[in-house]
């Protein structure tokens, strides 16, 4: 068949099916009518078949033997099939936009596969995985044996050795290595959660069904409270299998009188995960919650339980934490509990919150995320402080990277990140949804205002004539809101600082978008905006900064961006900032009283161990005009 007839029909295919190429390995998964999902793999290793094909059903297991096809799915997969073959023989098929260098203007990802400094844990097994899709096997099994040797009681690198020998189809090996992941220490669920296309040729193992049976009625990730407001909230969580999942409610923590809601589907589309909305709430509430998966008991915990908000618009007291910086070190995790302590009433995550750093990989990125959620100190915090989230570089794409000014291209954009990124939040929206996809919107405690930003979607090259990081249609909002925000402060969270000074000459910053950050501050200032605060993430410290505006109020900042990161970057006092600390792992613990004569926000910094090292007040008569 010729070749562009064979592309044509691949690339109509691939308007429903989804494709993804690792290595010397193709593969397309199809939505069946009956459900399921039809997998197609096509591979040019030696170690692998050539062509395999498999159905995904419910509970999310690759099934060799399960094809229920309507007559036209029967045609489609005969024309499938020889399309992904003729695919992997192609040296750079049309469907794959990077390929031919259609990038829309975004930085060209290159993940890095170079581990240059080897106390950086959150990259170690990154690496491992990168091989492991990139079909490098031997380099993968020299470097995990490696790394094994110098930390024998290592769970994470047991674990990766499992994914490994899964890959080669030594599926007993790769048994043992999974359950010893698991006696030291490894919550089993990360191997119920997968990935799960990592785990296919286990998927017949006594092992992996059992553990799927185990968590059948138990949350694999999750509840996650999120949106929360002044009358409602969503609860996020993650199955096992494909199931209902409803929430009951209560003010007592024995849950009676309790209210059910009703309930919202997890799919295998949405990888197993769902926000169940709850509305119909008291302002300044405790609520105690419980969680039921099917047909499976109502299941809770002590600390399942979240505040809602005070009234919008009204004067209020409350505590908040925020940060970035949140690369997965294991030693390092227990700065969720200190979190914890401060009973915050909502966390904002201001970007570098798992570090993915391989955007056209959703086996990466879900692997990321799912090594955080797994985590106890993390689902304890989580359970119980709002929590709000936007990404920056290393979630997004690269290191310092730009997604360029296009709503679909590159293709990862709006086929893997965001989407993905959808799935693993209980954000109050994403950007401007499927019309403009992205990860802004605000929300309100109280009568202080919060605008998130995407720093990264929408960001051109920033030396370009006329460098935009967020968008004419991001901007444009921005402006309107601030324009119709009536309450006392109103903070702009940033993934990147604002000030120029935070990262030398880098353009990677709000300094190399100048311009931009002007006509933001030049519109707050003609239009005489007050109450503006801005908050930031990016640099592996806690930062305090006064940016000087000759024609109005100075603008204050926030920053802090080393949750859990063990690398660090030099402090800036001598650059200028009002404080800068490094010593050790920290976030930003934000105090807000709007309720006194004069309206302030302390921003305090709290290390891991939970020592308050520099403290910054800021009135509310600092922020307005003479």
């Amino acid at each position: 068949m010729h070749h562009n007839r064979v592309l044509g029909q691949a690339q109509d295919v691939s308007k429903r099916a989804a494709w993804s190429e690792r290595g010397r390995i193709r593969r397309l998964l199809y939505p069946a009518d009956d459900g399921s999902t039809l997998k197609v793999s096509v591979s040019r290793n030696k170690n692998s078949p050539p062509v395999s094909l498999c159905a995904i059903g419910e509970r999310g297991i690759c099934e060799p033997g399960r094809f229920l096809l309507s007559r036209p799915e029967v045609i489609v997969l005969k024309n499938l099939v020889l399309a992904v073959f003729v695919l992997a023989v192609l040296p750079s098929p049309a469907i794959y936009s990077q390929d031919v260098g259609e990038l829309g203007g975004a930085r060209r990802p290159t993940p890095d596969m170079k581990l240059k400094r080897d106390w950086q844990y959150k990259r170690v097994h990154q690496l491992a995985l990168r091989y492991i899709l990139l079909d490098r096997a031997a380099e993968a099994q020299t470097f995990l044996r490696e790394f094994l040797d110098n930390h024998p009681k290592d769970a994470e690198t047991h674990f990766l050795l499992g994914v490994y020998h899964a890959h080669m189809g030594d599926v007993d090996t790769a048994v043992t290595f999974l359950r010893k992941s698991v006696e030291l220490g490894l919550p089993a669920e990360r191997i119920a959660a997968g990935p799960r296309e990592l785990f296919v040729p286990l998927s017949d193992h006594k092992f992996i069904r059992q553990l799927q049976d185990k968590y059948t009625s138990i949350p694999l990730h999750g509840p996650l409270v999120g949106n929360v407001t002044d009358h409602s909230a969503s609860i996020w969580i993650r199955t096992a299998i494909e199931s209902p999942v409803s929430v009951v409610v209560s003010e007592s923590d024995s849950l009676d009188p309790s209210r059910r809601v009703d309930s919202v589907n997890t799919t295998a589309q949405d990888d197993f995960a769902a926000a169940v909305p709850v509305d119909n709430l008291k302002p300044e509430t405790v609520y105690h919650y419980g969680v039921r998966i099917g047909d499976g008991p109502i299941r809770r915990e002590p600390h399942w339980h979240f505040r809602t908000f005070p009234v919008a618009g009204r004067a209020a007291k409350f505590t908040l934490a925020f940060g970035g910086g949140a690369g997965f070190v294991p030693a390092n995790e227990r700065m969720w509990k200190t979190i914890g302590t401060f009973d915050p009433l909502a966390l904002l995550l201001l970007g570098d919150n798992v570090y993915i750093d391989d955007p056209e990989s959703p086996a990466m990125q879900r692997y990321t995320y799912y090594r955080r959620q797994s985590r106890p100190e993390w689902r304890e915090l989580t359970a119980q402080s709002a929590v709000f989230s936007i990404w920056d570089d290393h979630d997004f794409s690269t290191n310092d990277s730009w997604g360029g000014p296009l709503i679909d291209k590159p293709i990862w954009k709006r086929r893997h990140v965001w989407p993905i990124f959808h799935q693993n939040w209980a954000n109050p929206a994403y950007g401007g949804g499927e019309t403009h996809p992205g990860c802004w919107y605000e929300f309100s405690i109280g009568d202080v205002d919060f605008f998130m930003l995407d720093c990264r979607y929408y960001r051109t090259n920033p030396r370009a004539k006329e460098a935009s990081m967020l968008g004419q249609v991001q901007l444009r909002w921005l402006k309107d809101r601030l324009r119709e925000s009536s309450g006392t402060f109103k903070v702009i969270c940033s993934s990147v600082p604002w000030d120029f000074r935070t990262k030398g000459n880098s353009r990677d910053t709000w300094n190399g978008f100048r311009a931009e950050r002007e006509a933001i501050f030049s519109f707050i200032e003609q239009k005489r905006i007050e109450g503006v605060l801005l908050m930031s993430a990016d640099r592996h410290r806690s930062d305090a900064w006064q940016i000087e505006r000759p024609d109005g109020y100075d603008f204050f900042e926030f920053n802090s961006s080393r949750l859990t990161n063990q690398h660090v970057h030099a402090t800036t006092q001598e650059q200028g900032a009002l404080f800068s600390y490094n010593r050790k792992q920290s976030f930003g613990l934000v105090s807000v009283d709007t309720q006194g004569a004069d309206p302030w926000m302390m921003y305090d910094v709290i290390t891991i161990d939970g020592e308050k090292v520099h403290s910054l007040k800021v009135r509310r008569s600092q922020l307005q005009f003479e």
